[in-house]
């Protein structure tokens, strides 16, 4: 689907309902003129934004994403969708630019519980950085422990959101919310075809890799940039990220024919 139809669902939408742009904007909470915007294909609903209509609308989000809605009956329109479409709460300023949320360490326990609700993720700290390439969603997560060295504990790591575990790159660091783990920073190996598992790896190699199930995971951020107040040890040894990820992969392929050899 044409991203113009988007916007053209939503004009269509509004006039079936009885609603002037004017009046919409009120019900939504936003400006007229971004309505305005919407209509014209000049921008792109946010995914808050989208959920609200679909709400006012009674009309489920994948019909206002991938249907023309002007072509369809008032029981395929109003039909309630089967999929279970994932919409991931976000914050935006007063010019609708996305913030980045912050997840302290003491707070990680209670994401796991609220990552999906718009009144928490409203409550937590904000903050924005202007080089970070736009149009896409960021969270900044506060690591603990010493697993991931060189980076310690109180590092803010900056991930950018990653819609399905089989997106994940081999070898590259993410956070990732899941059910049993909660929220973790570690190196990442996507084995989702070798029985839909993940590996994760610690840079520090006094940690022994371990793996999960991609169905669990709930979030995936993939790290993009960190802040901490604590400048690298100059006695560091630049060569043991190298030596690690060679005993790693090492270990995973041990690990994956163990796999094979029981299915």
């Amino acid at each position: 689907m044409e991203k113009a139809q988007v916007n053209e669902n939503i004009k269509f939408l509004r006039k079936k309902e009885g609603y002037t742009q004017e009046t919409f904007a009120d019900v939504i909470g936003i400006k007229r003129s971004l309505v305005g915007a919407y209509e014209e294909g000049r921008a792109d609903p946010r995914l808050n934004n989208l959920l609200k209509m679909s709400e006012v609308f009674g009309v489920s989000v994948d019909t206002i994403i991938s249907k023309d809605v002007s072509k369809l009956s008032n029981d395929e329109l109003y039909e309630k969708s089967t999929d279970s479409l994932k919409v991931l709460s976000i914050t935006v300023d007063s010019e609708d630019n996305e913030n980045i949320e912050l997840i302290p360490q003491k707070a990680s326990a209670g994401y796991l519980n609220g990552y999906a609700d718009p009144q928490y993720i409203e409550s937590l700290p904000k903050f924005r950085l202007p080089m970070l390439p736009g149009n896409t969603t960021y969270r900044a997560f506060e690591i603990s422990g010493d697993s991931m060295l060189p980076l310690l504990p109180g590092t803010v790591i900056i991930g950018e959101y990653v819609e399905k575990p089989e997106y994940i790159k081999n070898g590259k660091t993410y956070v990732l919310v899941s059910k049993d783990e909660g929220v973790v920073y570690k190196r990442v190996f996507n084995y989702m075809e070798e029985g839909g598992k993940l590996f994760l790896v610690s840079d520090n190699k006094s940690y022994s890799p371990y793996k999960i199930k991609g169905e669990d995971v709930l979030e995936i951020w993939e790290a993009k940039a960190f802040i901490s107040v604590n400048f690298p040890d100059e006695k560091t040894d630049p060569d043991m990220t190298i030596d690690q990820l060679t005993n790693i992969v090492m270990e995973l392929k041990q690990e994956i024919t163990k796999i094979k050899g029981e299915a």
